[in-house]
């Protein structure tokens, strides 16, 4: 698999295009992650198929409860510790156009952000026949879960629940960044643990490099810490308790997708595909975006309540 292929969605037509509103629709964000649109550039047959199976993971009252949570764990946390910056556009030397665009940008990521948290364990643990739940027998029948019927929490995705509040993102590629963010970008690399990679989230601040030069200075100590650490190790508990009490598991082990009649060396791609993407180092972005999104009052609700 060519994981520098992507398709984007001015590029998409019939099905495809059909496929990317629908989980534009579904994840309540005006966007479609890096993830699928590479998936759909070397497997357009799988993406499709994917698709059905983990789109009703996300139509649930108590996934939107797993949204609010893993926002609020980690901001709680913060604030135990330490005071977030709270910028207003003169302290990052931002204009109002620019100002709108970089919250409703950031209000995207963090609409999506607890979205990928689920998709990427749920894709490498089934695609490499591993049960959702550690320890768990995997279930071979789609729909069959030993968790006890929960009508409150297989109750519909409250409407009102991330919606019309994020923007189209726009993004830059690093070359295109202003030689003064360079230093900046490699000290979010050396953090990240990454040696080349750019990921998504700092491709789209650095269209504004006096907010991302300043909120990196400000932020660094803060998801460096104690308190960070503490609020991924409650969304992680979080991450594996929703996923324990899931009503339904998708057909995505190496057996279904034969039967499906997906090659043997693609189940193989798919696998290592799915398991670089759920390296702690993405998870620790997805984590970041909470953060990013707090200091311009771009954060979605806490609670369901």
């Amino acid at each position: 698999m060519d994981t520098t292929e992507q398709l984007y969605e001015q590029e998409v037509s019939g099905w495809r295009a059909g496929v990317y509103d629908d989980i534009k629709q579904t994840f309540r964000a005006p966007i479609v992650n890096w993830y699928f649109r590479t998936l759909m550039a070397n497997e357009p047959a799988f993406t499709r198929y994917l698709w059905s199976q983990i789109k009703p993971l996300f139509q649930t009252r108590g996934f939107g409860q797993f949204t609010v949570a893993y926002r609020d764990a980690i901001l709680t946390e913060i604030d135990v510790d330490h005071s977030l910056p709270r910028y207003r556009p003169t302290e990052v030397d931002l204009g109002p156009a620019e100002w709108r665009e970089i919250t409703g940008q950031l209000s995207t990521f963090d609409i999506v952000a607890p979205r990928l948290a689920l998709v990427f364990p749920v894709c490498d643990r089934l695609l490499n026949g591993e049960s959702l739940s550690p320890g768990a027998v995997a279930e071979p029948v789609a729909t069959q879960s030993t968790t006890p019927f929960d009508r409150q929490s297989t109750a519909p995705l409250p409407s009102w629940l991330d919606r019309d509040r994020g923007t189209p993102v726009t993004m830059v590629d690093e070359a295109d960044c202003s030689a003064d963010l360079m230093q900046t970008i490699e000290e979010i690399r050396d953090f990240h643990g990454f040696d080349d990679e750019f990921p998504s989230i700092y491709r789209c601040l650095a269209q504004w490099p006096s907010y991302l030069d300043t909120a990196w200075t400000d932020l660094e100590p803060i998801i460096g810490s104690d308190a960070f650490d503490r609020g991924c190790e409650v969304t992680d508990a979080l991450l594996e308790d929703h996923l324990a009490g899931l009503p339904y598991t998708p057909q995505l082990s190496p057996t279904a997708l034969a039967e499906q009649g997906f090659e043997e060396s693609t189940i193989t791609d798919l696998q290592e595909f799915a398991t670089t993407f759920n390296s702690n180092s993405l998870q620790t972005v997805i984590q970041t975006v909470v953060i990013y999104a707090a200091t311009v009052d771009a954060t979605g609700e806490r609670s369901l309540q």
